[in-house]
């Protein structure tokens, strides 16, 4: 993707932080705006107008979860929160309250670059092919179709909408209470044991290694992530 034309926006109250992001960004030709705390956030937001925003949730004068909700209020631009190791809780929130992905600090820098270039061709609203690969999974969204490794394998109903669903958002977090909601509906969103289930027996039919999932990899204690291991 070529992304010289593309504006990141870092929100984050650390100099050293949005040094190193900058620097990153800049050496792939991305062009760079700073803030360093949530309301110099929200005023360049509406002033550059971003392509992807990379927000820090420990911002001094407002919370993160704060800022997203205003930003929200009004843009559909991609955000990628910037979080604590192991801080879950937030990571639900963040996610459930519109953003699209999470980066934990300390980052790395290449699965940095390319969170936001996931968000931006899903911002971008590229076509999606009807025949989606990863691997030796081959599902034909057209025919309904699931083959591993060229092999017909049949999944329920259920499982079907399940890994459609995963399809649709292929390479993004999707929490534990989303696909309850999508699949099953807003009464039955916190059930999560009957998701491990049916996520139990989708890489049972899907995965090499069921016990190692390479496809379908659980987000510990948030959610799902389906992985395009193509790209």
């Amino acid at each position: 993707m070529d992304s010289n034309k593309y504006k990141v926006l870092i929100i984050d109250d650390e100099p050293p932080i949005r040094h190193l992001l900058k620097m990153a960004l800049e050496a792939n030709d991305y062009k760079v705006f700073e803030a360093d705390n949530a309301k110099n956030g929200i005023l360049q937001t509406t002033m550059t107008r971003p392509d992807v925003i990379l927000l820090d949730l420990g911002l001094p004068d407002h919370g993160g979860l704060s800022v997203l909700n205003q930003i929200r209020e009004w843009s559909t631009t991609p955000i990628l929160v910037l979080t604590v190791q192991d801080d879950e809780e937030t990571k639900i929130s963040a996610l459930d309250g519109g953003a699209d992905d999470y980066i934990t600090k300390p980052f790395n820098t290449g699965e940095l670059l390319a969170r936001i270039r996931v968000s931006l061709r899903h911002s971008l609203k590229i076509e999606e092919c009807p025949v989606f690969r990863s691997g030796g999974l081959v599902v034909d969204q057209t025919a309904r179709v699931v083959k591993v490794n060229e092999l017909e394998v049949k999944l329920t109903a259920t499982e079907y909408s399940i890994l459609a669903l995963m399809i649709r958002h292929a390479d993004r977090v999707l929490t534990h209470n989303f696909i309850m909601k999508e699949i099953w509906g807003i009464h039955y969103a916190d059930n999560f044991q009957t998701l491990r289930v049916h996520v139990a027996q989708i890489r049972r039919k899907i995965e090499q290694n069921p016990s190692i999932p390479q496809v379908l990899i659980t987000e510990p204690g948030i959610g799902y992530r389906l992985k395009n291991i193509n790209e």
